[in-house]
């Protein structure tokens, strides 16, 4: 993801938040931790977040309090609850208070991250009908795809890939992050999908052109940037 995008995670839980910071950091994103409510309501109306990870077990002011504050306020910030609390009507009471998602302790890391990434999308830089980079224009209604004015035909695998690196242009991008972004699961270490894959893209996208979009970067992954912001 964008290392610009900064998640605010409100955990009372020292050691678990320091967890989920280590993993988003990991990722690319920029975590700020808190461990009580009335720091999150302080913070959320002071600054902005492209998402918020909400623990509902907090000291004072609980999480559906913040969140219910939140929404009050105008505040839009997308919300993804976490809580040891799986009883139905706390789930029903989350999402009616205005989360956008909802994940029930013990929860595995990676589907927190893929649940962010995925509420970023449908708030965010998702609104956008069109991306457009280094000469590279993706129409997401109509699913076309050009470069300098010329059609390209992607298939849709293709076209999803295209869309995480348009999303994430002049960021280097690990393997592990691509497999997570586009195919919903973490890198195993020997699956050499991406690989295949960004070379069928580049075929499409980067053979006809001199300036070359996707580049690799040894040992880490790959960046869509322009040759002259190397």
């Amino acid at each position: 993801m964008n290392s610009s995008q900064k998640i605010l995670v409100v955990e009372d839980d020292r050691k678990l938040s320091g967890l989920i910071s280590k993993s988003l950091s990991d990722e690319g994103f920029r975590p700020q931790a808190v461990h009580d409510g009335e720091t999150a309501l302080r913070l959320v109306s002071e600054k902005k977040y492209d998402a918020v990870v909400l623990d509902i077990m907090l000291p004072g002011t609980d999480g559906f309090d913040v969140l219910e504050s939140m929404r009050r306020s105008g505040n839009s910030t997308p919300v993804i609850v976490l809580t040891a609390r799986d009883a139905l009507g706390d789930r029903i009471r989350g999402l009616d208070s205005g989360a956008d998602d909802y994940i029930v302790k013990p929860f595995s890391f990676a589907e927190l991250l893929a649940r962010i990434r995925a509420v970023i999308r449908r708030t965010g830089d998702a609104s956008a009908e069109v991306l457009e980079y280094g000469g590279v224009r993706m129409d997401l209604v109509k699913r076309k795809v050009s470069r300098e004015g010329e059609n390209v035909e992607l298939t849709a695998r293709e076209f999803d890939l295209l869309e995480y690196f348009l999303r994430n242009h002049e960021q280097v991008l690990t393997r592990g992050m691509i497999l997570q972004g586009v195919w919903g699961y973490q890198f195993d270490g020997m699956s050499n999908v991406v690989d295949v894959y960004v070379n069928y893209l580049r075929n499409k996208i980067d053979a006809d052109w001199d300036e070359k979009l996707l580049q690799t970067v040894r040992g880490v992954g790959y960046v869509m940037r322009r040759e002259s912001e190397e």
